[in-house]
């Protein structure tokens, strides 16, 4: 008989639906904390169907067509506090952030 790949139960997660840390993650649209050569970053992805306006990477200094998938990036250790560094978020192509 074939083996069965298929999960046999279901983990519940932090809170009695099992799905607290899976839906937070995806509200987040799946944001990590990355640490760079000058200091830590969040960074969030926008997929292209929720990218409806246009912008400048700062990486290259070319525009982020509405429809394009990109990333936004901002401090995560900033001196002024968390809500100046979200002000200061900059969208960014995902290659010019790679390479940055």
């Amino acid at each position: 008989m074939p083996r069965s790949n298929r999960p046999r139960g279901h983990r519940p997660g932090p809170d009695e639906n099992g799905e607290g840390d899976g839906l937070d993650r995806l509200r987040a649209g799946w944001r990590r904390t990355e640490a760079r050569r000058d200091g830590l970053w969040t960074v969030q992805p926008v997929a292209a169907a929720r990218a409806g306006k246009s912008y400048v990477c700062p990486g290259c200094n070319l525009d982020i067509e509405p429809g394009r998938a990109h990333l936004v990036a901002w401090r995560g250790d900033g001196l002024m506090g968390e809500a100046a560094d979200l002000a200061a978020r900059r969208h960014w192509h995902a290659h010019c952030w790679k390479i940055k």
